[in-house]
């Protein structure tokens, strides 16, 4: 794939960005994220790509645009064929309420590259370079938390736990602050989460927990990015998600997948701040335009570029929805 084709992935973050964020603190969760949606798909139509949907907004009957298994981009016959993960909100009620950490995000792979994963939960646990190596989902939370200190060279007391605000993590939010462990807990928005681990100034060390399945394979498409680690495995909550599981081809369902396995190859993940999070910042509306805050990266060359954009209104038409 090439570079220039990540940095062609930011526009489209951009636009779903901007979207949502124009609702940013209305309570109206479905409007905002049907707005990144909308800007998403229209952005989709200008990438030189025979990109087809591998993790989007649901089977074609639950979803209208941008569902698995939807065509997108000019697929003139040159074009690269690639799998695309997306999320067009990622942290609805972040932004329905105005709340920190909602951002808009998009990855690609290869064809047949990113795991089809249903829609289902998935145990996660994801750590940055510097832990790389040290995780292992047959271990306890514990016995993990102790190995990537090791591996980090530092004590279990330094290390910053992210873990969603939910009641099935009871025992692992005890588990976790028995051992010594920081933790901050979050109400939504576990990809950013888990990509936070990646970056040292966010004060994140691990993910850990349960979340969403497709949710996971954009977090392994980030994390591979930058050389973090990261080991999911899927907890279906019926036999409907199990069978549904197994016609996506998944036969065995308590496999534990590594990054490579959830998004292999040269992957490329772009991602636009809705709201201001740990390590993008938000839209920012002024006059007749707006600010974007992006980051766009390559798993081939390691390289993670910022980009802070400003966007005229009068002069982009397309921005302006």
């Amino acid at each position: 794939m090439d570079r220039n084709l990540a940095m062609e992935a930011v526009r489209v973050t951009e636009m779903a960005a901007i979207a949502s964020a124009r609702l940013m603190g209305r309570g109206h969760k479905n409007e905002s994220d049907q707005a990144a949606v909308d800007a998403m798909r229209r952005a989709f139509d200008a990438l030189q790509i025979q990109g087809t949907v591998v993790i989007g907004e649901g089977e074609r009957d639950e979803a209208p645009m941008l569902y698995i298994g939807e065509k997108v981009g000019r697929r003139n016959p040159e074009d690269p064929e690639v799998d695309i993960a997306l999320d067009p909100l990622e942290g609805t009620n972040l932004c329905a309420y105005g709340r920190p950490g909602s951002i808009s995000v998009v990855a690609m792979a290869g064809k047949g590259k990113l795991l089809n994963a249903p829609d289902t939960y998935m145990e996660k646990i994801a750590v940055g370079p510097r832990a790389r190596g040290s995780i292992d989902l047959r271990r306890s939370a514990t016995e993990n938390l102790h190995a990537v200190a090791e591996r980090m060279k530092v004590y279990v007391s330094d290390l910053t736990v992210v873990i969603l605000d939910r009641e099935r993590h009871a025992d692992l939010i005890k588990e976790v602050r028995t051992a010594g462990a920081r933790i901050r807990l979050i109400d939504d928005g576990d990809v950013a989460g888990g990509i936070a681990t990646c970056f040292e100034d966010t004060g994140v060390d691990v993910l850990m927990g349960i979340g969403g399945a497709p949710e996971g394979v954009i977090t392994a498409a980030a994390i591979r990015s930058v050389g973090g680690d990261m080991q999911g495995r899927l907890v279906p909550r019926n036999n409907d998600e199990i069978a549904r599981a197994r016609r996506m081809g998944i036969t065995d369902i308590s496999k534990i997948y590594t990054a490579e396995e959830l998004a292999g190859g040269e992957v490329m993940f772009a991602a636009s701040g809705v709201t201001t999070g740990d390590f993008l910042r938000g839209v920012r509306f002024f006059g007749s335009g707006c600010e974007t805050h992006s980051v766009v990266m390559r798993s081939k060359t390691g390289t993670v570029r910022f980009i802070q954009s400003r966007h005229r209104f009068d002069t982009k038409p397309g921005y302006n929805l």
